[in-house]
């Protein structure tokens, strides 16, 4: 180990009970989305920042937008350091909302218990924890004193569990910040560089109520959504032939999550609204995948000619692929990564979907490289019990510090 990657892990180790303190802090304060009442965790994670010493911009999202995006309050955070002159302009982004707790924990989802070397609450893997990855890395940095060009900024944001739109997108749309690589929130053992992209359909079959004593002068939307259901998943059996180049994203997948429908028991249902997930391959074009979706729908209705169908998008998130210059972050992560962990650190693909797409359309090379153990799985993410390694909190800091001291050379 070189004297300045030693300095920077001296560093890190200094402050690592203070950098827990702050997980925990976060942790304590609910952000649950929905039903996205974020605003307070965003204060929250404002005064944990100032307290360490950053000047933090606080951009309060309009509240209109925000209402037409399903939320309560949003408040987006830039807290920049700048070394040296010129250099690279690099976002480090965490995402502060997370899933409601649900049933089922051991403890208190909200109170950042640690056992074992590991600490349990709602959001301690996603992604609370790498604001205190990022923010400790560009302490340790600082503190090193180690001859830099560049400006880091790390970027706070709210609405990842509700698509990103008035987080990530938001900022950049407002030209808030023009950053020229990105990294945002993931786990520890693997460097991120594409990911899958979701499209959400709502399919609203529409017939005629009618009693179910005389159900022939009704026509039954039931039975022509169960037609529309019958034909997605027959349908579903064919994207298993389709398998991405990228490791770690397998085939595209179709879900049916929600159902909702009828009017009483007795009654022939008049209306039944359908809502289904989409998952995108990055080899895949998202206008193809809806257009053929809709054409399978169609395709089942023809079978009820009495009842409607109405179709409407309700999310479309593009698929990550790599862009000119994630490279540039994939190499450094990566070794750094490699070093820190003592065993082969490589880059793969993860089959869901994040708001770090709304850095790749603008443009901007990013990779996800956080604090987390090997798998959504074992940090028992949107599950009760979600829980984190603080020992890998200790070292993706110090990964992250010393990759960023590489590119900012």
């Amino acid at each position: 180990m070189t004297d300045i990657a030693a300095r920077i892990s001296d560093l890190v180790d200094a402050a690592f009970a203070d950098e827990v303190a702050m997980v925990a802090a976060l942790v304590k304060c609910p952000s649950d989305n929905p039903p996205g009442d974020c605003a307070p965790h965003a204060e929250v994670t404002a005064k944990e920042l100032e307290a360490r010493g950053f000047t933090v911009e606080r951009h309060p999202v309009p509240e209109a937008l925000v209402r037409a995006n399903g939320m309560i309050s949003a408040t987006n955070l830039i807290a920049r350091r700048v070394f040296g002159a010129g250099g690279p302009v690099i976002a480090l982004n965490a995402h502060g909302d997370v899933v409601p707790p649900g049933e089922g924990w051991s403890c208190d989802p909200y109170g950042a218990e640690i056992r074992d070397g590991w600490m349990y609450g709602r959001g301690v893997a996603v992604s609370k924890c790498d604001f205190a990855t990022y923010a400790f890395a560009v302490l340790a940095l600082e503190q090193a004193g180690v001859p830099l060009n560049g400006t880091l900024e790390i970027h706070g944001t709210w609405d990842e569990e509700a698509g990103g739109e008035i987080g990530p997108k938001w900022l950049l749309d407002e030209g808030l910040s023009k950053p020229t690589h990105a990294i945002a929130a993931s786990f520890s053992y693997a460097v991120v560089d594409a990911h899958n992209g979701c499209l959400h359909l709502e399919v609203v079959v529409e017939g005629k109520s009618a009693h179910a004593a005389i159900p022939f002068t009704g026509i039954d939307a039931l039975e022509a959504a169960t037609g529309v259901l019958n034909g997605l998943y027959a349908f579903r059996k064919s994207l298993a032939t389709k398998v991405s180049a990228t490791p770690g994203i397998g085939s595209p997948q179709l879900t049916v999550g929600l159902i909702e429908g009828g009017i009483n028991t007795n009654v022939v249902p008049d209306k039944v609204k359908i809502r289904l997930d989409r998952r995108m391959i990055p080899e895949e074009n998202p206008e193809a995948v809806e257009a053929e979706l809709r054409g399978v729908i169609e395709g089942a209705m023809k079978a009820y000619p009495a009842a409607r169908v109405s179709v409407n998008r309700i999310l479309l998130a593009r698929p990550l692929a790599p862009l000119p210059g994630s490279e540039e972050l994939t190499e450094a992560l990566c070794r750094r990564a490699s070093e820190v962990f003592g065993e082969p650190i490589g880059v793969k693909g993860l089959p869901l979907y994040t708001d770090a797409r709304h850095y790749a359309e603008a443009g901007v090379p990013i990779v996800l490289y956080g604090a987390g153990p090997r798998s959504i799985t074992e940090a028992n993410a949107h599950r009760a019990d979600e829980r984190l390694p603080l020992e890998d909190l200790r070292k993706a800091t110090k990964v992250v510090a010393l990759a960023l001291a590489d590119l900012m050379r």
